[in-house]
């Protein structure tokens, strides 16, 4: 843990965002430091993108999503004064970020065979190996924190980073949960170019080893395989997707987003998890991301979206953001959209909570 003297009491801190003081150098989450043990909600940051099979960058999606969150004005339209919850993102652990590196290399050497029809087993076999600890590492931070009686949110990294936090609420919410996931793909893959732990497995895994997730609704899918689309048909009741050529096909024939919001919430049980790929919203908003893909929903209809979720009476339990990248000429809009929108689910979920 990060030594607690450098850590703000907290009326202090409120003080500062109440303000609109500049941040000191170093600091975190909105731009003040204080301490878990005084925040609502803690956010655990995984700069993990082994297995990104595309665009790459989105490992440094935590901190640059920090960084930018200096910037933002603390008075939110539909949450109103959220961070006097106390919302916190914990340090990077260097140990994720060591083994990142090595990892990523390993993936490359795979994902060229791949491409040349050979194998690299070895380096699979690490890959693999990496994201077993990744996960495992997710899992137990998790575990700490809501035994304590926090609320858990994550910023990564690729969207495999979630799922030890989703394993930790699986064995901690008795009743269940749903997951609210916005993306441009389904993410059902298995094991897809053979990383066990791919981003674009995560819910393969998570529908297929959690039975506590009773739910899964999709929505802005726009870019998959048949089997995908296959294994989401195959769910059956246990899972729902509002693909983006139907979204805009409703909206182009009349329909209102007041109601098209109120169908995707309509599917979802009393718990819910959120989780936020960025490439869910239009390539715009997230330009330098991993895989992005044309359409997706605009930032305002996100919001509106989670607004609405807020207020219907579930509680939402958790969630994640997942694959923002800096731009490669060190543009901060990506980072801007991230933290914005990663504000936007911290007010969302207290909302939920009645916790502000």
């Amino acid at each position: 843990m990060t030594d607690v003297t450098k850590y703000m009491k907290f009326e202090e801190a409120m003080a500062e965002l109440e303000q609109g003081l500049p941040p000191a150098e170093g600091a975190g989450f909105l731009g003040v430091n204080i301490h878990p043990d005084d925040a609502k909600l803690v956010m655990i940051p995984v700069s993990w993108e082994a297995t990104t099979s595309y665009g790459g960058g989105t490992s440094n999606g935590p901190e640059v999503v920090v960084a930018a969150s200096h910037q933002l004005d603390m008075e939110d339209a539909a949450f109103g004064k959220a961070f006097r919850a106390g919302i916190v993102s914990l340090p990077e652990d260097p140990v994720i970020h060591s083994l990142n590196e090595k990892a990523k290399a390993a993936a490359q050497k795979v994902i060229l065979a791949c491409e040349k029809r050979t194998s690299a087993t070895d380096d699979l076999r690490f890959v693999n190996e990496c994201s077993v600890k990744i996960n495992d590492s997710v899992y137990k931070s998790a575990k700490y924190w809501l035994a304590k009686g926090k609320f858990v949110g994550l910023v990564g990294g690729d969207h495999s980073s979630p799922q030890g936090l989703i394993q930790a609420l699986a064995e901690t919410v008795p009743s269940g949960f749903g997951i609210l996931h916005f993306d441009a793909h389904h993410d059902f893959r298995n094991a897809y170019e053979g990383f066990q732990y791919s981003h674009a497995s995560i819910f393969y895994n998570v529908m297929t080893a959690y039975p506590q997730v009773t739910k899964i609704t999709q929505v802005g899918i726009r870019d998959y395989s048949r089997d995908e689309r296959e294994f989401m048909q195959n769910l059956g009741p246990r899972g729902d997707c509002f693909y983006g050529r139907d979204l805009f096909r409703r909206k182009a024939e009349g329909e209102t987003f007041k109601s098209v919001a109120s169908s995707i919430v309509a599917t979802l049980p009393d718990n819910v998890y959120v989780s936020f790929d960025i490439d869910g919203l239009d390539p715009s908003y997230c330009p330098s991301t991993g895989t992005p893909v044309p359409g997706g929903l605009s930032f305002e209809e996100a919001c509106y979206i989670l607004e609405a979720l807020a207020a219907s009476g579930r509680r939402i339990v958790g969630f994640d953001l997942s694959e923002v990248a800096p731009a490669a000429d060190g543009g901060e809009w990506d980072a801007n959209v991230g933290a914005r929108l990663l504000y936007k689910l911290c007010g969302s979920l207290l909302r939920s909570q009645k916790l502000c």
